[in-house]
């Protein structure tokens, strides 16, 4: 397609995989439409513009964390301290960008940023440069995190220990362990960090959301009748499956064994547990060994992605008991890190056993894939409680991880009936996220609305 003179668009990740991965799709969506696309991205968890779109221009900024703020656990301050960071270095890039367009045939449009973000409006404001919020997690979770006030005012927040099972009615079919949290962090702080984050649309040209109107549907109508009625909601995921895909492209910070590519091929259609907490959720050793064992006396093969850092305090696989992947010969295969969209498009795989995180979730979804879930913190819980609760297309670990609780549920999805009406749903699940995509579909309309809406600004 012809680019469109006078349409350039700068969009700045906020620099954790499970953001980067949505913030780069979309540019190649955008990019896909006839824009030409600048990507901002920090020293601290930098990009590899060469594994990237060769298309885009790249422009780093300096924010290096030193080594006492890289090891913060708490996630709240650690934000905090990325934010304070960007500020001047965000401030001086867009200046040079914005004095370089002056002459520019592609004038800057906007600028796509992450909420979390919270620096980037006032800095964007400055420059009478129009910016639209980008959220890379879910609109059901979004609208839990919306809700936050009215959650505290009602006495759900901070959550009370007592009353971990009851529901919240204000936000059926949410229980009360299911709000957000975050570990090693003080509960005020992540609520101002949420309540903070929530405001952000308000003051924007727009809120994108990668996710579909049959998915969530109803979350993203309270959104828009509820919490932003002033600003255009677009709703336009999946984003992995809407824009062309490179085999080049990757976008991943950590690098990516395709040994279970091969592995896979081994395997029999539907046979093979996929195993992956995401790039930054951690377990203890206890929770380590219970996950192996459940896994081995299921009967089932499985692919363990074990990351370095998800046990904590602890060495790669040193953890394993002696002996324990020999005995299992070629019905186990572990890796540090995987090609994810490859392993769950693969025929061999029939069930993911995932953290939900929105990326991971929406993956799943898109390949008719049912889950197992063990949410670990913040918009997890809640894309955990839909994929049991509301699309019913996978079974939650409710009561933490045990090697017995472990082989019984992945036997009840994989080799059971229970698990056979599962896997139709996903299917029918699948469908509609490909429907939405096609001319005429949900998706379609969002993105065709998007880019005019961007022509307008």
């Amino acid at each position: 397609m012809e680019q469109k003179k006078g349409r350039r668009v700068i969009l700045f990740p906020l620099p954790f995989q499970g953001h980067i991965n949505p913030t780069l799709e979309l540019a190649n969506i955008l990019h896909s439409k006839g824009f030409s696309i600048a990507i901002i991205y920090t020293n601290f968890n930098s990009l590899n513009p060469s594994t990237l779109n060769p298309h885009f221009t790249y422009h780093s900024i300096p924010v290096d964390f030193t080594e006492n703020e890289a090891s913060i656990k708490d996630p709240t301050l650690q934000l905090s301290v990325l934010n304070a960071k960007c500020v001047e270095p965000f401030r001086e890039c867009l200046a040079g960008l914005l004095s370089d367009d002056v002459n520019s045939k592609d004038p800057i449009a906007c600028l796509i940023s992450d909420p979390i973000f919270d620096f980037t409006r006032s800095v964007a404001e400055s420059f009478k440069l129009p910016r639209i919020v980008l959220r890379t997690g879910g609109a059901a979770s979004f609208a839990v995190y919306a809700a936050f006030p009215l959650l505290k005012d009602k006495g759900y927040l901070p959550i009370p220990d007592s009353r971990l099972e009851e529901p919240v009615t204000e936000l059926s079919p949410i229980k009360v362990k299911d709000l957000p949290r975050m570990p090693d962090c003080d509960p005020e702080d992540f609520y101002r960090l949420i309540t903070n984050m929530a405001n952000e649309p308000k003051a924007s040209h727009g809120l994108i959301f990668n996710t579909f109107e049959d998915l969530e549907g109803q979350a993203l109508a309270a959104l828009r009748r509820e919490y932003y009625p002033n600003i255009p909601i677009f709703s336009l995921g999946p984003f992995h499956k809407c824009g062309p895909t490179t085999s080049s492209s990757s976008t991943s910070l950590q690098s990516q064994d395709q040994s279970c590519i091969s592995w896979l091929n081994t395997q029999a259609p539907k046979s093979v547990a996929y195993v992956s907490f995401g790039s930054l959720a951690e377990i203890n050793q206890a929770q380590f060994l219970e996950v192996a064992w459940g896994l081995a006396n299921s009967g089932q093969p499985f692919l363990w992605v074990i990351r370095p850092g998800l046990v904590q305090e602890s060495d790669w696989l040193k953890m394993l008991p002696n002996g324990f992947l020999e005995a299992l010969k070629e019905r186990a295969h572990v890796v540090k890190w995987a090609p994810q969209k490859e392993v769950l498009a693969h025929p061999a795989v029939g069930a993911f056993w995932t953290h939900c995180g929105w990326n991971s979730t929406l993956e799943s979804i898109c390949e008719g894939v049912p889950m197992i879930c063990t949410p670990c913190f913040s918009d997890q819980m809640v894309d955990a409680r839909f994929v049991s609760d509301v699309w019913k297309v996978g079974l939650q670990l409710e009561h933490g991880i045990e090697r017995g609780e472990v082989e019984r549920t992945i036997r009840r999805l994989m080799v059971e009936k229970e698990g056979e009406e599962i896997k139709e749903r996903a299917l029918k699940l699948m469908e509609k996220a490909n429907l939405s995509l096609k001319e005429g579909g949900s998706s379609y309309q969002s993105l065709d609305g998007l880019v005019n809406h961007i022509l307008s600004l």
